[in-house]
């Protein structure tokens, strides 16, 4: 099974796919473990991305599908694959569609993670994570407030608010969504593959829900 997962920042598709990846014993691809994997390892394509990063670039598209190619083409991942945060756009969508038709694969499902723009920027904004590593559990002010304020319930280190947290990053990450990454639900609406669902809801009910569309068995 090969499914893909489309969502704005603080939809719950990261969750959502670590789920449906431990539910199903599939490889969890998201393009930023994959970039960082590439290069800590010091592969070929893993050099290629750490150049454009060193200069404060984005890793332009055709390093980041050489890098997905060499992802999807391990012997581990021809039982499926969950991809995460890629593509982020049209031309991304279109140069992935190549790459898996010369894999002799294809998408199964698109699931598209629906939520009301105003409800993120309050979820997102409201975040405190654990900067500590080996923990790095995410708390909420409002809907998931730790027992002592500012303080991680698990390890008892001091939660920080990311700056990709803070108000204007956040209205800027969701406008950037909107105009790029949106047109794909059009995209993969016209293949037949999108199943769109409500994420405004409990983590458990919404994996309830992806399995039913997946038609997985509980």
């Amino acid at each position: 099974m090969q499914v893909l997962f489309l969502g704005a920042p603080g939809s719950g598709k990261g969750t959502q796919c670590k789920k449906l990846s431990a539910k199903l014993d599939l490889a969890h691809l998201s393009s930023g473990d994959l970039l960082r994997a590439a290069i800590r390892e010091n592969t070929p394509v893993g050099m290629k991305a750490k150049s454009f990063m060193d200069q404060g670039v984005l890793v332009p598209d055709p390093v980041l599908i050489e890098m997905f190619r060499e992802a999807l083409s391990m012997p581990a991942l021809k039982k499926g694959f969950i991809l995460d945060g890629f593509p982020r756009n049209l031309s991304q969508a279109e140069s992935l569609d190549k790459l898996l038709e010369e894999l002799d694969m294809k998408l199964n499902a698109v699931i598209d993670m629906e939520i009301d723009f105003a409800m993120l920027e309050e979820r997102l904004v409201g975040r405190r994570s654990c900067p500590n590593k080996v923990c790095a559990n995410v708390f909420h002010v409002k809907f998931a407030p730790p027992k002592v304020e500012d303080t991680c319930d698990f390890c008892g280190t001091q939660l920080i608010h990311r700056s990709d947290d803070k108000v204007e990053v956040v209205s800027s990450r969701l406008e950037t969504y909107k105009k790029e990454t949106e047109p794909l639900i059009g995209f993969y609406k016209a293949k037949g593959v999108l199943k769109t669902l409500n994420a405004d809801d409990t983590p458990e009910h919404i994996f309830q829900e992806i399995l039913k569309v997946l038609q997985v068995a509980v």
